[in-house]
Protein backbone atom coordinates (compact mmCIF):
# COMPACT_ATOMS: atom_id res chain seq x y z
CA UNK A 1 0.00 0.00 0.00
CA UNK A 2 1.08 3.58 -1.14
CA UNK A 3 1.71 5.69 2.04
CA UNK A 4 -0.90 8.09 3.46
CA UNK A 5 -0.07 11.99 3.43
CA UNK A 6 -0.19 12.21 7.69
CA UNK A 7 -1.44 15.66 9.32
CA UNK A 8 2.09 14.95 11.37
CA UNK A 9 3.92 16.01 8.12
CA UNK A 10 1.51 19.17 7.34
CA UNK A 11 2.68 22.36 7.45
CA UNK A 12 -0.32 24.30 9.76
CA UNK A 13 0.75 27.53 11.38
CA UNK A 14 -1.62 30.33 10.43
CA UNK A 15 -3.17 27.76 8.42
CA UNK A 16 -7.11 27.23 7.88
CA UNK A 17 -7.44 24.06 8.53
CA UNK A 18 -11.15 22.23 6.94
CA UNK A 19 -11.58 18.76 8.55
CA UNK A 20 -14.02 16.24 7.95
CA UNK A 21 -14.65 14.20 10.97
CA UNK A 22 -17.19 11.54 11.78
CA UNK A 23 -19.00 13.06 14.52
CA UNK A 24 -22.55 11.34 13.05
CA UNK A 25 -24.18 10.94 16.81
CA UNK A 26 -26.78 12.79 17.23
CA UNK A 27 -30.18 11.23 16.96
CA UNK A 28 -33.25 13.63 17.09
CA UNK A 29 -31.06 16.37 18.63
CA UNK A 30 -29.74 13.79 21.52
CA UNK A 31 -25.84 12.73 21.55
CA UNK A 32 -26.52 9.12 22.91
CA UNK A 33 -22.62 8.65 23.11
CA UNK A 34 -19.72 11.05 22.23
CA UNK A 35 -17.07 8.28 21.17
CA UNK A 36 -16.67 9.03 17.84
CA UNK A 37 -16.18 13.01 18.73
CA UNK A 38 -13.54 12.35 22.01
CA UNK A 39 -11.76 9.73 19.11
CA UNK A 40 -11.24 13.06 16.92
CA UNK A 41 -9.86 15.38 19.90
CA UNK A 42 -6.49 14.11 19.51
CA UNK A 43 -6.58 15.60 15.89
CA UNK A 44 -8.42 18.45 16.75
CA UNK A 45 -5.50 19.45 19.78
CA UNK A 46 -2.64 18.83 17.11
CA UNK A 47 -4.64 21.21 15.06
CA UNK A 48 -4.61 24.06 17.91
CA UNK A 49 -0.91 23.50 19.17
CA UNK A 50 0.43 23.84 15.86
CA UNK A 51 -0.89 27.29 15.05
CA UNK A 52 -4.15 26.14 13.15
CA UNK A 53 -7.52 27.73 12.49
CA UNK A 54 -9.94 24.88 12.05
CA UNK A 55 -13.29 24.70 10.32
CA UNK A 56 -14.99 21.44 11.06
CA UNK A 57 -17.72 19.63 9.09
CA UNK A 58 -19.64 16.39 9.66
CA UNK A 59 -22.87 14.66 8.16
CA UNK A 60 -25.44 13.62 10.68
CA UNK A 61 -28.22 10.98 9.86
CA UNK A 62 -30.42 10.48 6.76
CA UNK A 63 -31.91 14.11 6.11
CA UNK A 64 -32.31 13.71 2.16
CA UNK A 65 -35.33 11.48 0.64
CA UNK A 66 -33.47 10.04 -2.23
CA UNK A 67 -37.27 8.73 -3.74
CA UNK A 68 -38.57 11.77 -3.50
CA UNK A 69 -35.07 14.49 -3.89
CA UNK A 70 -35.90 16.12 -0.95
CA UNK A 71 -33.63 17.73 1.79
CA UNK A 72 -35.05 17.93 5.43
CA UNK A 73 -33.22 20.65 7.22
CA UNK A 74 -34.26 20.52 10.68
CA UNK A 75 -33.00 20.18 14.56
CA UNK A 76 -33.09 16.73 14.12
CA UNK A 77 -30.00 16.47 11.80
CA UNK A 78 -28.44 19.73 13.10
CA UNK A 79 -24.93 19.76 14.53
CA UNK A 80 -25.41 22.08 16.93
CA UNK A 81 -25.27 19.08 19.95
CA UNK A 82 -21.91 18.81 18.69
CA UNK A 83 -21.21 22.04 19.20
CA UNK A 84 -22.64 22.15 22.30
CA UNK A 85 -20.25 19.13 23.14
CA UNK A 86 -17.40 20.14 22.24
CA UNK A 87 -17.76 24.06 23.44
CA UNK A 88 -18.10 22.95 26.96
CA UNK A 89 -15.59 19.88 26.72
CA UNK A 90 -12.48 21.22 25.42
CA UNK A 91 -13.55 24.71 26.38
CA UNK A 92 -13.47 26.94 23.50
CA UNK A 93 -15.93 28.64 21.20
CA UNK A 94 -17.26 27.67 17.95
CA UNK A 95 -19.81 28.97 14.85
CA UNK A 96 -21.86 27.92 12.67
CA UNK A 97 -22.53 29.66 9.70
CA UNK A 98 -26.24 29.96 8.93
CA UNK A 99 -27.09 29.39 5.11
CA UNK A 100 -30.52 29.27 3.50
CA UNK A 101 -32.54 26.48 2.39
CA UNK A 102 -33.93 26.18 -0.30
CA UNK A 103 -37.91 24.47 -0.12
CA UNK A 104 -36.98 20.80 0.35
CA UNK A 105 -33.82 20.87 -1.33
CA UNK A 106 -31.18 21.82 1.26
CA UNK A 107 -28.68 24.33 0.42
CA UNK A 108 -27.55 24.75 -2.92
CA UNK A 109 -24.17 25.64 -1.93
CA UNK A 110 -21.43 27.67 0.35
CA UNK A 111 -22.78 31.05 1.13
CA UNK A 112 -20.79 34.00 1.63
CA UNK A 113 -21.77 34.58 5.09
CA UNK A 114 -19.16 32.64 6.23
CA UNK A 115 -16.47 35.15 5.57
CA UNK A 116 -17.01 36.99 8.37
CA UNK A 117 -16.90 34.08 10.79
CA UNK A 118 -13.76 33.04 8.70
CA UNK A 119 -11.74 36.23 9.60
CA UNK A 120 -13.21 36.19 13.33
CA UNK A 121 -11.16 32.99 13.47
CA UNK A 122 -7.80 34.52 11.91
CA UNK A 123 -7.89 37.05 13.98
CA UNK A 124 -8.58 34.88 17.37
CA UNK A 125 -12.10 35.99 18.00
CA UNK A 126 -13.19 32.97 17.67
CA UNK A 127 -11.69 29.47 18.14
CA UNK A 128 -13.51 27.39 15.09
CA UNK A 129 -16.29 27.24 12.78
CA UNK A 130 -18.54 24.07 12.45
CA UNK A 131 -20.25 23.80 9.26
CA UNK A 132 -23.94 22.49 8.81
CA UNK A 133 -24.75 18.85 8.21
CA UNK A 134 -22.53 18.42 5.15
CA UNK A 135 -25.81 16.18 4.14
CA UNK A 136 -27.99 19.25 4.38
CA UNK A 137 -25.96 20.40 1.18
CA UNK A 138 -27.79 19.13 -2.31
CA UNK A 139 -24.05 18.51 -3.58
CA UNK A 140 -22.93 16.37 -0.77
CA UNK A 141 -24.51 12.84 -1.82
CA UNK A 142 -24.94 14.17 -6.07
CA UNK A 143 -23.30 12.33 -8.99
CA UNK A 144 -22.98 14.97 -10.92
CA UNK A 145 -21.53 18.22 -11.42
CA UNK A 146 -22.83 20.00 -7.98
CA UNK A 147 -20.61 17.33 -6.14
CA UNK A 148 -17.86 19.07 -7.91
CA UNK A 149 -19.17 22.19 -7.42
CA UNK A 150 -20.00 21.92 -3.96
CA UNK A 151 -16.02 20.02 -2.82
CA UNK A 152 -14.82 23.53 -4.90
CA UNK A 153 -16.39 25.78 -2.54
CA UNK A 154 -15.57 23.71 0.50
CA UNK A 155 -12.06 23.50 -0.68
CA UNK A 156 -12.05 27.71 -1.05
CA UNK A 157 -13.11 27.86 2.51
CA UNK A 158 -9.36 26.49 3.93
CA UNK A 159 -6.01 26.05 2.89
CA UNK A 160 -5.32 22.28 4.02
CA UNK A 161 -7.67 19.51 4.32
CA UNK A 162 -7.77 16.97 7.12
CA UNK A 163 -9.79 13.74 6.81
CA UNK A 164 -10.71 12.20 9.83
CA UNK A 165 -13.48 10.52 9.05
CA UNK A 166 -13.05 6.77 9.19
CA UNK A 167 -16.44 5.99 9.51
CA UNK A 168 -17.73 8.25 6.52
CA UNK A 169 -16.16 5.68 3.41
CA UNK A 170 -18.73 6.69 1.01
CA UNK A 171 -17.31 8.95 -2.04
CA UNK A 172 -19.33 12.20 -1.30
CA UNK A 173 -18.26 15.45 -1.81
CA UNK A 174 -16.55 16.24 1.49
CA UNK A 175 -15.20 13.05 1.79
CA UNK A 176 -13.40 12.42 -2.14
CA UNK A 177 -13.96 16.24 -3.88
CA UNK A 178 -12.29 18.22 -1.51
CA UNK A 179 -9.16 16.37 -1.78
CA UNK A 180 -8.63 16.96 -5.48
CA UNK A 181 -8.47 21.23 -4.19
CA UNK A 182 -6.43 21.32 -1.40
CA UNK A 183 -3.32 19.50 -0.07
CA UNK A 184 -4.82 16.05 2.00
CA UNK A 185 -3.86 14.68 4.92
CA UNK A 186 -4.96 11.99 7.20
CA UNK A 187 -5.87 12.55 10.94
CA UNK A 188 -4.83 10.79 13.89
CA UNK A 189 -8.29 9.05 14.42
CA UNK A 190 -7.77 7.45 10.76
CA UNK A 191 -4.32 6.55 11.21
CA UNK A 192 -5.32 4.49 14.37
CA UNK A 193 -8.14 2.95 12.68
CA UNK A 194 -5.63 1.91 9.55
CA UNK A 195 -3.49 0.70 11.46
CA UNK A 196 -5.61 -1.44 13.51
CA UNK A 197 -7.31 -2.68 10.28
CA UNK A 198 -3.74 -4.21 9.87
CA UNK A 199 -4.71 -6.66 13.10
CA UNK A 200 -7.38 -7.83 10.88
CA UNK A 201 -5.01 -8.03 7.66
CA UNK A 202 -2.54 -9.60 9.33
CA UNK A 203 -4.42 -11.52 11.72
CA UNK A 204 -2.90 -14.03 14.20
CA UNK A 205 -4.96 -17.20 13.90
CA UNK A 206 -7.04 -18.73 14.42
CA UNK A 207 -9.20 -15.83 13.29
CA UNK A 208 -12.97 -15.60 14.34
CA UNK A 209 -15.32 -13.80 12.96
CA UNK A 210 -18.42 -12.56 14.05
CA UNK A 211 -21.24 -10.71 11.60
CA UNK A 212 -24.85 -9.72 12.69
CA UNK A 213 -26.92 -7.85 10.66
CA UNK A 214 -30.82 -6.61 9.86
CA UNK A 215 -29.89 -7.13 5.65
CA UNK A 216 -28.49 -9.90 3.69
CA UNK A 217 -27.35 -7.70 0.60
CA UNK A 218 -25.67 -4.77 2.90
CA UNK A 219 -22.95 -7.48 4.56
CA UNK A 220 -22.89 -10.45 1.49
CA UNK A 221 -19.69 -9.02 0.07
CA UNK A 222 -17.74 -9.05 3.20
CA UNK A 223 -19.46 -12.37 4.59
CA UNK A 224 -17.96 -13.88 1.25
CA UNK A 225 -14.44 -12.28 2.19
CA UNK A 226 -14.68 -13.28 5.48
CA UNK A 227 -15.31 -16.87 4.56
CA UNK A 228 -12.10 -17.32 2.90
CA UNK A 229 -9.75 -15.02 5.35
CA UNK A 230 -11.16 -16.34 8.58
CA UNK A 231 -10.85 -19.42 10.48
CA UNK A 232 -14.34 -19.62 11.92
CA UNK A 233 -17.44 -17.32 11.17
CA UNK A 234 -20.69 -16.95 12.98
CA UNK A 235 -23.62 -15.18 12.13
CA UNK A 236 -26.71 -13.49 13.76
CA UNK A 237 -29.35 -11.39 13.40
CA UNK A 238 -31.63 -11.33 10.39
CA UNK A 239 -28.50 -12.46 8.55
CA UNK A 240 -28.39 -15.51 10.39
CA UNK A 241 -32.50 -15.86 9.88
CA UNK A 242 -31.91 -15.90 6.40
CA UNK A 243 -28.98 -18.26 6.70
CA UNK A 244 -31.17 -21.04 9.04
CA UNK A 245 -34.29 -20.53 6.30
CA UNK A 246 -31.77 -21.48 3.39
CA UNK A 247 -30.23 -24.39 5.12
CA UNK A 248 -32.83 -26.14 6.69
CA UNK A 249 -35.38 -25.32 4.25
CA UNK A 250 -38.10 -23.20 6.85
CA UNK A 251 -39.88 -20.49 6.54
CA UNK A 252 -39.08 -17.65 9.44
CA UNK A 253 -41.55 -14.72 9.24
CA UNK A 254 -39.92 -11.32 8.63
CA UNK A 255 -36.88 -13.09 6.06
CA UNK A 256 -37.78 -11.68 2.48
CA UNK A 257 -37.36 -13.13 -0.28
CA UNK A 258 -34.55 -10.95 -1.88
CA UNK A 259 -32.54 -12.01 1.74
CA UNK A 260 -33.43 -15.52 1.48
CA UNK A 261 -31.99 -16.57 -2.08
CA UNK A 262 -28.76 -14.57 -1.07
CA UNK A 263 -28.50 -16.82 1.81
CA UNK A 264 -29.18 -19.96 -0.26
CA UNK A 265 -26.32 -18.82 -2.84
CA UNK A 266 -24.32 -18.50 0.51
CA UNK A 267 -25.17 -21.80 1.99
CA UNK A 268 -23.91 -23.16 -1.47
CA UNK A 269 -20.42 -21.31 -0.68
CA UNK A 270 -20.06 -21.91 2.99
CA UNK A 271 -20.20 -25.82 1.98
CA UNK A 272 -16.86 -25.43 -0.31
CA UNK A 273 -15.45 -23.85 3.03
CA UNK A 274 -16.25 -26.91 5.67
CA UNK A 275 -15.92 -26.35 9.55
CA UNK A 276 -16.05 -22.34 9.08
CA UNK A 277 -19.39 -21.19 9.83
CA UNK A 278 -20.43 -22.22 13.12
CA UNK A 279 -24.01 -22.84 13.82
CA UNK A 280 -25.59 -21.17 16.69
CA UNK A 281 -28.07 -24.28 17.65
CA UNK A 282 -30.31 -22.33 19.96
CA UNK A 283 -32.61 -19.50 18.58
CA UNK A 284 -35.52 -17.86 20.23
CA UNK A 285 -38.47 -17.66 18.52
CA UNK A 286 -41.35 -14.75 19.43
CA UNK A 287 -44.77 -14.18 18.36
CA UNK A 288 -44.89 -10.54 18.20
CA UNK A 289 -42.24 -7.83 17.90
CA UNK A 290 -43.35 -5.53 19.78
CA UNK A 291 -41.30 -6.67 23.00
CA UNK A 292 -40.54 -10.10 24.98
CA UNK A 293 -43.82 -11.12 26.41
CA UNK A 294 -44.52 -13.91 28.53
CA UNK A 295 -45.75 -16.82 26.79
CA UNK A 296 -45.28 -15.36 23.32
CA UNK A 297 -41.37 -16.29 23.04
CA UNK A 298 -39.43 -19.64 23.46
CA UNK A 299 -35.95 -21.68 22.73
CA UNK A 300 -35.62 -23.67 20.03
CA UNK A 301 -32.76 -25.70 18.31
CA UNK A 302 -31.96 -25.58 15.19
CA UNK A 303 -31.85 -29.12 14.56
CA UNK A 304 -35.52 -30.14 15.70
CA UNK A 305 -36.58 -27.68 13.12
CA UNK A 306 -38.54 -29.87 10.50
CA UNK A 307 -38.67 -29.41 6.47
CA UNK A 308 -40.87 -26.80 5.61
CA UNK A 309 -41.85 -25.39 8.91
CA UNK A 310 -43.38 -21.82 9.60
CA UNK A 311 -42.13 -20.15 12.73
CA UNK A 312 -42.69 -16.75 13.84
CA UNK A 313 -40.20 -14.10 14.01
CA UNK A 314 -36.52 -14.76 15.43
CA UNK A 315 -35.32 -12.72 17.62
CA UNK A 316 -31.77 -13.91 19.00
CA UNK A 317 -29.76 -16.31 19.27
CA UNK A 318 -29.85 -17.71 23.04
CA UNK A 319 -27.26 -17.69 25.78
CA UNK A 320 -27.43 -21.44 25.46
CA UNK A 321 -25.45 -21.66 22.27
CA UNK A 322 -22.47 -19.86 24.10
CA UNK A 323 -22.65 -22.34 26.25
CA UNK A 324 -22.11 -25.45 23.70
CA UNK A 325 -18.40 -26.83 24.47
CA UNK A 326 -17.24 -26.94 20.89
CA UNK A 327 -18.70 -23.24 20.60
CA UNK A 328 -16.97 -21.97 23.76
CA UNK A 329 -13.65 -23.62 22.74
CA UNK A 330 -13.29 -22.08 19.53
CA UNK A 331 -14.01 -18.55 21.38
CA UNK A 332 -11.24 -19.69 23.87
CA UNK A 333 -8.62 -20.40 21.00
CA UNK A 334 -9.60 -17.84 19.17
CA UNK A 335 -6.33 -15.26 18.84
CA UNK A 336 -7.69 -12.60 16.73
CA UNK A 337 -11.48 -11.88 16.79
CA UNK A 338 -13.37 -9.65 15.37
CA UNK A 339 -16.74 -8.75 15.73
CA UNK A 340 -19.53 -6.41 13.87
CA UNK A 341 -22.93 -7.64 15.63
CA UNK A 342 -26.01 -7.50 17.35
CA UNK A 343 -27.43 -10.79 18.69
CA UNK A 344 -30.80 -9.84 19.33
CA UNK A 345 -33.72 -7.33 17.99
CA UNK A 346 -33.42 -4.60 20.50
CA UNK A 347 -34.19 -3.47 22.95
CA UNK A 348 -35.91 -6.44 24.46
CA UNK A 349 -33.51 -9.57 23.23
CA UNK A 350 -30.54 -8.95 24.82
CA UNK A 351 -29.04 -12.36 26.34
CA UNK A 352 -27.42 -13.58 22.94
CA UNK A 353 -25.81 -10.27 22.78
CA UNK A 354 -24.65 -10.28 26.52
CA UNK A 355 -23.72 -13.68 26.27
CA UNK A 356 -21.46 -13.09 22.99
CA UNK A 357 -19.94 -10.58 24.37
CA UNK A 358 -19.01 -12.07 27.88
CA UNK A 359 -17.76 -15.36 26.31
CA UNK A 360 -15.18 -13.17 24.16
CA UNK A 361 -13.86 -11.49 26.94
CA UNK A 362 -13.03 -14.80 28.61
CA UNK A 363 -10.80 -15.14 26.09
CA UNK A 364 -7.46 -12.82 27.74
CA UNK A 365 -5.24 -13.63 25.23
CA UNK A 366 -6.90 -12.47 21.85
CA UNK A 367 -7.11 -8.90 20.05
CA UNK A 368 -10.79 -8.09 19.94
CA UNK A 369 -11.87 -5.82 17.53
CA UNK A 370 -15.29 -4.49 17.87
CA UNK A 371 -16.81 -2.67 14.70
CA UNK A 372 -18.53 0.31 15.38
CA UNK A 373 -21.92 1.43 15.05
CA UNK A 374 -24.85 -0.76 16.88
CA UNK A 375 -22.13 -2.92 18.23
CA UNK A 376 -20.65 -0.09 20.06
CA UNK A 377 -23.51 0.76 21.30
CA UNK A 378 -25.06 -2.26 22.92
CA UNK A 379 -21.82 -3.06 24.46
CA UNK A 380 -22.08 0.03 25.97
CA UNK A 381 -25.62 -0.31 27.34
CA UNK A 382 -25.78 -3.37 28.02
CA UNK A 383 -22.16 -4.68 29.43
CA UNK A 384 -21.35 -0.60 30.30
CA UNK A 385 -18.43 -2.19 32.48
CA UNK A 386 -16.53 -4.34 29.95
CA UNK A 387 -17.19 -1.16 27.62
CA UNK A 388 -15.44 1.30 29.49
CA UNK A 389 -12.15 -1.17 30.62
CA UNK A 390 -12.40 -2.41 26.35
CA UNK A 391 -11.56 2.02 25.05
CA UNK A 392 -8.16 1.76 26.76
CA UNK A 393 -7.25 -2.25 27.02
CA UNK A 394 -4.30 -2.95 24.60
CA UNK A 395 -6.25 -6.26 23.74
CA UNK A 396 -9.31 -4.27 22.75
CA UNK A 397 -9.86 -1.68 19.71
CA UNK A 398 -13.11 -0.26 19.13
CA UNK A 399 -13.99 1.12 15.36
CA UNK A 400 -15.15 4.09 15.36
CA UNK A 401 -17.18 2.96 11.85
CA UNK A 402 -18.72 -0.61 11.57
CA UNK A 403 -19.78 -0.21 7.69
CA UNK A 404 -16.01 1.19 6.86
CA UNK A 405 -14.24 -1.58 8.39
CA UNK A 406 -16.22 -3.95 6.72
CA UNK A 407 -16.26 -2.15 3.21
CA UNK A 408 -12.11 -2.93 3.77
CA UNK A 409 -12.11 -6.20 4.52
CA UNK A 410 -14.19 -6.41 1.62
CA UNK A 411 -11.22 -5.13 -0.99
CA UNK A 412 -8.63 -6.06 1.41
CA UNK A 413 -6.93 -3.18 1.49
CA UNK A 414 -7.63 0.30 2.98
CA UNK A 415 -7.61 1.55 -0.45
CA UNK A 416 -11.09 -0.10 -0.69
CA UNK A 417 -11.86 2.63 0.78
CA UNK A 418 -12.91 6.00 -1.60
CA UNK A 419 -11.67 8.53 1.10
CA UNK A 420 -8.65 6.96 1.32
CA UNK A 421 -7.39 6.47 -1.79
CA UNK A 422 -8.50 9.97 -2.83
CA UNK A 423 -5.46 11.12 -0.13
CA UNK A 424 -3.43 8.85 -1.64
CA UNK A 425 -4.18 9.92 -5.60
CA UNK A 426 -4.46 13.50 -4.50
CA UNK A 427 -1.04 14.22 -2.20
CA UNK A 428 1.39 16.65 -3.39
Amino acid sequence: MKDIPRIQDANLDGKIVLVRVDHNVVKKGIIHDPYRIDATIGTLYHINAKGGKMILMTHVGRPANKKKGTIDVSEDTSVQPIVDYLEKKLHITLKTPAFEARDGKGYYGVETSVNHLIRDLRKGDIDGIYLPNTRWFAGEEADDETADRLAYQLAGLADIYINDAFGSWQPHASTTGVPKYLPSYAGYLMQKEIENLNRIYKAKKPLLAVVAGAKFDTKIHSLYTLMEKADYLVLGGVIYNAYISARYDVHIKGVEEEDLQMAREFVEFARKHDGKLIELPYIVESDTLEGKKKGKYRVRHIHDLKKGEKLNYVLDVSEKSFDDKAIKEIFHKAKTIFVNAVMGFTPHFNQGTIALDQLIDENEEASKLYGGGDTMQELKRLLPGLYIMALDHPRYYIFTGGGAVLKAIEHGTVEGLDPVKALIKNQI
